[in-house]
């Protein structure tokens, strides 16, 4: 996962709204990845408290994610990723795209976007422990179609057709679960702050139409 982490608010260029959007992916995949670092948290707790990106849209989420990084310990935190998505056996909340749209793990959703990555020209490392349909994965995926060097596949018709086959069909499901865990506090936020985002690219997307 990228280790880049700038959280200024962005200015009114189309280059820094894009550098925005990228980096928002980047912190999004580190997040759900794995527990967040004392330096990714560190980060996020002294971040303005304006949005990444422009648009009074995405200000309230962002405000109440910096906040709940600022109201909580890099311990708390950890021990309510390792209670939502680790421990023994099933997890309390999935962040596999596979399971959101078919109800199981593995199942086509995973084949096609598999496809789709080779088409890419990327492919999961073998360091790499989760399947390619991890949300942090697919955040990640869709960081580098914004700031990669590769305008072939890097451009706007890759991110829209990307996000509208793999991210938008279930993320909101994901926020849904995460904000229905009565142990959710950090999380419930960072769900929040999701379900905005991509609202924001969704509406973004659509003016590609």
């Amino acid at each position: 996962m990228s280790d880049s982490l700038s959280l200024n608010a962005a200015g009114s260029s189309a280059l820094d709204e894009e550098t925005a959007r990228a980096e928002v992916y980047g912190l999004l995949a580190q997040l759900y990845y794995a527990r967040p670092t004392p330096e990714t948290l560190a980060a996020l707790r002294v971040a303005v408290t304006e949005a990444p990106m422009e648009g009074g849209f995405l200000q309230e989420p962002w405000q109440q994610l910096v906040g709940a990084a600022r109201a909580h310990s890099d311990a708390d935190i950890a021990a309510e990723f390792d209670r939502l998505f680790g421990g023994v056996g099933k997890p309390e909340v999935f962040l596999y795209g596979s399971l959101y749209l078919s109800g199981f793990l593995n199942e086509k959703p995973l084949v096609r976007l598999r496809s789709d990555l080779a088409a890419l020209g990327l492919a999961r490392t073998e360091a790499m422990p989760e399947t390619e349909d991890h949300v942090a994965y697919l955040c990640e995926v869709m960081r580098y179609l914004i700031a990669g060097d590769d305008m072939a596949v890097c451009n706007l018709t890759a991110q829209r057709d990307f996000f509208a086959t793999h991210l938008q069909p279930w993320i909101l499901q994901l926020c849904d679960a995460l904000q229905g865990q009565p142990a959710a506090r950090f999380y419930a936020a960072l769900a929040q702050f999701t379900r905005a985002f991509v609202a924001v690219e969704a509406q973004g997307f659509d003016m590609l139409e």
